[in-house]
């Protein structure tokens, strides 16, 4: 009787170690490519469900946290706004920084209004102009896919902290965690660019207008080449270096012409350094 109790035990114990090795092995089985990403793509929705209701930067997704992370962008620069530039197609957003949008209106000292996002893309595009090439460093992609990056001109300049430093743009601690606290204290004690009146924070602005909250489509700096081309540029006849006599007609040879590229000898998106 005893023997018998003993057997039927051993039995059991059997059975479940089986079944235990039997789902061990099922697990083994399943690729480890494939739980990590189940369990990445649960992470994200999770992420992206608590910040639905946020604003532009940044958008926590499967491609920030799978995809490989993107090279430094280094070129000749379109403005699109104060925040926003385009380099070789690419749309690049500055990251920890906002500035007023396209269509925003602020007040001036005396109360008067005028067009501050158009002001703030200009102040952008004359600073930019003044040591090309731009640099970009990758930081994440938003949610319109923009390459979210710190950008720096040629001569090292950091534009964020440039375009914070004189009013053009503000210190969005959501992202930047106060790193352009100290430039945008320095213009609001000068009442440099924006501070030199009354204006509504670019976020309260894209969530009081709707319209404003996607991304202009059209770059300043085609809107210049435009008027460039009206001076008199042609690409007919051929030019080289040699015979070109500005870094602004240079630019728009290698952009508009088919035979552009030619002035462009080390592919770093500006034509005729020596010129720049």
């Amino acid at each position: 009787m005893d023997r018998s109790r003993h057997d039927n035990r051993s039995d059991q114990w059997r059975k479940r170690g089986g079944a235990k090795r039997s789902r061990a092995l099922r697990w083994a089985s399943v690729p480890r490519r494939l739980i990590f990403v189940t369990v990445a793509a649960a992470a994200a929705l999770a992420a992206q469900t608590a910040i639905h209701h946020s604003d532009t930067l940044p958008e926590l997704n499967l491609s920030n946290l799978l995809a490989p992370k993107p090279q430094p962008i280094i070129g000749v620069p379109s403005v699109i706004d104060g925040d926003t530039i385009e380099v070789h197609g690419q749309r690049i957003r500055f990251n920890g920084i906002d500035a007023p949008e396209s269509k925003q209106y602020c007040d001036d000292a005396k109360g008067f209004e005028y067009p501050c996002g158009r002001r703030s893309a200009e102040a952008l595009d004359s600073f930019l102009a003044a040591s090309r090439p731009v640099q970009c460093s990758f930081v994440t992609w938003d949610r319109y896919h923009r390459y979210v990056g710190d950008c720096r001109r040629a001569d090292g300049a950091s534009v964020a902290a440039w375009m914070v430093e004189h009013g053009q743009a503000l210190d969005w601690p959501r992202y930047s965690h106060g790193a352009y606290a100290a430039q945008q204290a320095k213009a609001e004690a000068a009442k440099a660019g924006l501070w030199v009146g009354k204006f509504e924070a670019p976020w309260d602005w894209r969530a009081s207008h709707a319209d404003g909250a996607a991304p202009p489509s059209q770059p300043l700096g085609i809107v210049s080449r435009k008027l460039v081309a009206q001076s008199g540029y042609s690409c007919e006849p051929r030019r080289t270096c040699k015979q070109i006599s500005s870094c602004d007609e240079a630019q728009w040879y290698l952009q508009n012409c088919s035979w552009g590229s030619k002035l462009d000898r080390d592919g770093d998106g500006l034509g005729c350094e020596t010129l720049c």
